[in-house]
């Protein structure tokens, strides 16, 4: 159980000062007196510091939409305090050398910054751990004066909704940054180390907006903020695709009566896995929201390659020659030009008769279990680049066929999940290496480290120091962002770093 804190205080920051905060876009606080290593405070919110500037001066354009958001919350009657912080370092700026390197690596400007430091000659500069308070305070917003604005305030000071406390208690369960990616932004920063593209960020505050309403947009800011260290603790555990609320109905449905239902989930699937369909035939469609209707082909795909199906529901009854057989008179009818050279696929829950699985085996057509489809978007959602359709498609187009088609499908997947594990597996190695060194690991400690955890007692796993590296790059990838890489000159030379967990179920 969490060791219980009491806090009798709060800092009061400048609004958006707090939000780029919460947003995990800041990991540092600007203040007018000094903050000591250790101690802790709830953050209050209150106007700006510098007041000479506009706000599109002192931010950058980013996150400008949030900064605005977050001065006119101030204009209501309460405000909330949402948020508490420790200080984990406390350092004093007085060469203007040194913002440069700070408003790359943060919200603020150095238009703002060199303001700040010509009016005051120096800058409190703290590096706050925050976390959320289970349940947040409302405050009245006149409960403090301009003059206390950057500093402390007692909490029986502020006039509360409730009776003032003189102090309230709260536990460390809610924190906003994982304690790794903070440890890791914080060495960067006290290096002097510039972070990722600032072209990031701006993809960041334009797909913000969208992301409220657009599941596909959420999953990029998710991506964008994970590669920028941005990643607050409940995002830090891979975020549950959106679409596996109906993905995890595939089966169920599948071994129902419900035909039409089972085959929007199939198309939806397709859709979901990568597959598409450029042209608008009705009868030979791929929208989720249709069915293939009387004489239509139940699922019909043009890209990447093509792929023809026919979906039939329920566990009890076998499948009949018949639906062999519709599939390729459907197929050959409303696909005449790309149905012989098509990926043929019967969806069944129902075992095929002995007749119709050799009509399937004759014809080059798989059967796929709703389990299985199920697996297999599961396996997309939690691993978005986990599913490769050009390498699927072999599978889908050599032997087996017929019922066996199935197990083979379920090989593939099982050896993605196997080449998922010795990635997982690497992440820890180097994310160990990290917590032991607070450094970057050349290649060869990280191969020698995976050898004797995983290696040695898996005679499966074949990786020599090449291999390790290059799936180190991969891992490093922007795109990938499970670990940091230091280039320097190669496999002996360059260095890697943990940044967040590949956790594979």
């Amino acid at each position: 159980m969490d060791e219980l804190i009491s806090i009798d205080r709060a800092l009061c920051l400048p609004a958006p000062d707090i939000a780029a905060l919460v947003e995990g876009q800041n990991i540092v606080a600007i203040s007018k007196v000094a903050v000591q290593r250790g101690w802790t405070f709830a953050l209050y919110p209150c106007e700006l510091l510098i007041s000479s500037l506009p706000i599109e001066q002192q931010y950058h354009s980013y996150s400008h939409k949030s900064a605005q958001a977050a001065l006119a919350a101030l204009n209501a009657s309460t405000v909330q305090i949402e948020v508490w912080a420790r200080c984990e370092l406390s350092t004093m700026i007085h060469d203007v050398k040194q913002l440069e390197v700070l408003a790359f690596s943060t919200v603020w400007t150095k238009a703002v910054l060199q303001e700040t430091l010509e009016q005051r000659q120096h800058i409190f500069l703290s590096y706050l751990q925050v976390y959320r308070l289970a349940d947040p305070i409302s405050v009245s917003a006149s409960s403090i004066t301009s003059e206390k604005h950057g500093k402390f305030v007692s909490l029986s000071s502020l006039a509360l909704e409730n009776s003032p406390p003189t102090s309230i208690k709260v536990t460390e369960t809610f924190p906003i940054l994982d304690e790794t990616v903070f440890a890791q932004r914080q060495q960067q920063l006290e290096k002097g180390e510039k972070p990722l593209s600032f072209e990031l960020r701006k993809l960041e505050g334009t797909v913000a907006p969208l992301a409220a309403d657009n599941p596909s947009a959420q999953e990029i800011r998710q991506e964008v903020r994970a590669l920028l260290g941005w990643r607050v603790s409940s995002e830090s555990n891979h975020q549950s695709d959106l679409d596996l609320t109906w993905i995890k109905q595939i089966s169920e449905v599948g071994n129902s009566s419900d035909g039409n239902e089972f085959e929007k989930l199939v198309r939806r699937s397709l859709i979901k896995l990568g597959f598409s369909n450029s042209h608008q035939n009705p009868k030979a469609s791929l929208d989720p929201e249709a069915t293939g209707g009387a004489g239509g082909i139940d699922v019909c795909c043009r890209e990447p390659y093509p792929l023809v199906g026919e979906c039939k529901a329920s566990k009890n009854q076998h499948v009949p020659t018949d639906v062999c057989s519709q599939l390729t008179y459907l197929g050959q009818t409303h696909f005449p030009e790309e149905y012989d050279n098509s990926v043929k696929v019967i969806f069944a829950a129902g075992i095929l008769t002995n007749p119709a699985n050799k009509v399937a085996i004759g014809n080059k057509m798989n059967v796929i279990r709703p389990e299985t489809l199920q697996r297999l978007l599961e396996l997309k959602a939690k691993y978005e680049g986990s599913i490769d359709l050009l390498a699927l498609e072999p599978c889908l187009r050599e032997a087996p066929f017929g019922e066996d088609a199935d197990t083979k499908l379920n090989h593939y997947i099982d050896e993605i999940l196997q080449d998922l594990k010795v990635r997982s597996q690497l992440v820890q190695i180097v994310k160990k290496l990290t917590h032991a060194n607070s450094e970057q690991s050349e290649v060869a400690e990280i191969y020698g480290a995976y050898r004797s955890a995983f290696q040695i007692n898996d005679p499966s796993i074949q990786l020599d120091r090449q291999a390790v590296y290059e799936l180190l790059i991969e891992l490093s990838s922007p795109l990938a962002g499970y670990l940091g890489r230091m280039r320097a000159g190669g496999l002996n030379r360059d260095r890697f770093y943990y940044l967040r967990d590949l956790s594979v179920e």
